[in-house]
């Protein structure tokens, strides 16, 4: 992989880690529902996660999945009702006393599994096989192998990183979101943004 692939590598991982989605709004309001600590499962989940749906890709279950409309729309499917689910049960998350942190709870192999129903971790797998593992004219690029390893050591740095910042911001939320109902709508807005994710899932 050349110096100029790279580069770009680094900066579309940049802008697709960091953005808003499925992944670090959860990984926000695990944090500042229940703290950085109970936060960090899901904050490795997500580029354990990541990889394996990428090593798929590379391997051709992405075309597959292309290639097939009843399985895309499957994946579409099951993800848009699992972000309604943690949609509905964040935003019944009113306070954080014990009862309400069950509700909450996101375990590592769910976040792990989420990954594969994320139409946003898809695409992004998808466009970096399709421009940096195979050619144009969809054959393997040159160490197909050495590119996909590349690809999935920085987006694991990547994807850890931003769900943890994103975690971060959240637990140091914790105490000022304690005070009257800011919790309750905090929650809410997390809520709609899932939501929203859900709804632009459908369109995609």
């Amino acid at each position: 992989m050349s110096a100029t692939e790279l580069t770009a590598l680094l900066l579309f991982a940049t802008a697709m880690s960091f953005s808003p989605g499925p992944n670090t709004t959860l990984s926000t309001a695990l944090a500042a529902n229940l703290g950085l600590r109970r936060a960090m499962p899901f904050c490795l989940a997500v580029p354990t996660g990541w990889t394996l749906l990428m090593l798929a890709c590379g391997l051709g279950l992405g075309a597959l999945v292309l290639g097939v409309p009843a399985l895309r729309w499957g994946v579409k499917l099951l993800g848009v009702a699992y972000m309604l689910w943690l949609a509905w049960k964040l935003a019944g998350t009113a306070t954080l006393s014990e009862v309400d942190q069950t509700r909450l709870n996101v375990t590592f192999l769910q976040g792990v599994g989420l990954q594969f129903l994320n139409i946003k971790a898809w695409m992004l797998a998808l466009t970096l096989t399709a421009g940096w593992v195979v050619n144009a004219a969809g054959q393997p690029a040159s160490n197909p192998s050495e590119r996909l390893a590349i690809i999935c050591g920085v987006m694991v740095l990547f994807a850890f990183t931003s769900n943890f910042a994103y975690a971060l911001t959240g637990s140091l939320l914790r105490q000022w979101l304690r005070q009257g109902r800011r919790l309750v709508w905090f929650n809410r807005v997390l809520a709609g943004v899932l939501m929203a994710t859900a709804l632009w899932m459908v369109t995609v």
